[in-house]
């Protein structure tokens, strides 16, 4: 029978294992659970001018960095980063209570408040840039068009409905569930109804070709979004509903919830920016 040290390096692996495939799928956006090379595209820059400055979106960019380097320990620990996905991640078992069987984190943390504090963690550098990156490039535009207040409830609200989505398809999970995601996949799903004509300068890797190519955003957004879907389809009636690392279920619930919730925000005097095709 294996002693203390080497049960807790035999979890603290597992809980590695998972965060590797987590960080390297979900970041990137990637629609399959073994992503080969060239099958990514990367979205580089958009051509849709804003007149307000994107305070809450750098100061939510800023917030999940500065959780990564002094909460998570910007992954130079692992017993820290372990210790702060278990603490603060959303557990979907332990946040119905009908957890299942024994994973990776010991039980009687925050259970609810997870669903807020999950999504400003992350499992990696590459999970980070990846998710701060469309941010960036997508969230400056649902800000300027909402304003500031709406724009910061919307993404809070995007990020906690997206995990709701995640936990009734998972109910009986132990995996945790961290990223900032889910809330981004509202983003997308805003940007997609707003500008659906806007350009995405988008690196497509052809081999060892790597053009840039500009794709309107409804197809750009559309596509993403349809892969989301059919990637989670695939993993339903499984045991859990996270597959390859990536909750699936996430980023369409925080999609379709970006959609519905700009509807009900999008103040009356804002204007639609015409963008020129």
């Amino acid at each position: 029978m294996p002693g203390r040290g080497g049960e807790k390096a035999a979890k603290s692996a597992q809980f590695g294992y998972l965060l590797s495939k987590w960080q390297l799928l979900d970041a990137l956006g990637s629609s399959r659970s073994r992503p080969r090379r060239g099958s990514r595209v990367f979205p580089l820059h958009d051509d849709n001018p804003t007149e307000l400055f994107p305070l809450f979106t750098i100061g939510i960019i800023v917030a999940c960095v500065l959780v990564w380097i002094i909460v998570q320990g910007a992954g130079t620990s692992q017993e820290l980063l372990d210790g702060s996905i278990c603490t603060l991640g959303a557990i979907p078992g332990e946040i119905t209570g009908r957890a299942v069987g024994r994973g990776p984190c010991p039980l009687g943390g925050l259970t609810w408040p997870t669903l807020v504090t999950s999504m400003f963690l992350h499992g990696g550098w590459m999970h980070i840039i990846g998710n701060m990156w469309f941010l960036w490039i997508f969230g400056n535009n649902v800000e300027d068009t909402l304003g500031r207040g709406r724009y910061l409830l919307f993404y809070l609200t995007c990020g906690v409905l997206s995990f709701l989505a995640q936990v009734v398809l998972q109910s009986n999970s132990m995996v945790p569930n961290v990223g900032a995601s889910g809330a981004i996949a509202g983003v997308l799903g805003a940007y997609f109804l707003l500008f659906p004509r806007a350009r995405i300068l988008t690196l497509v890797p052809l081999f060892f070709f790597f053009p840039l190519v500009e794709i309107p955003a409804f197809f750009f957004l559309g596509i993403w979004f349809l892969m989301q879907f059919l990637s989670g389809a695939a993993t339903i009636g499984h045991v859990s509903a996270l597959a390859g690392g990536v909750a699936w279920w996430a980023h369409i619930g925080g999609f379709l919830a970006g959609m519905l919730l700009v509807k009900l925000l999008l103040p009356r005097n804002a204007a639609r920016r015409t963008v020129i095709v």
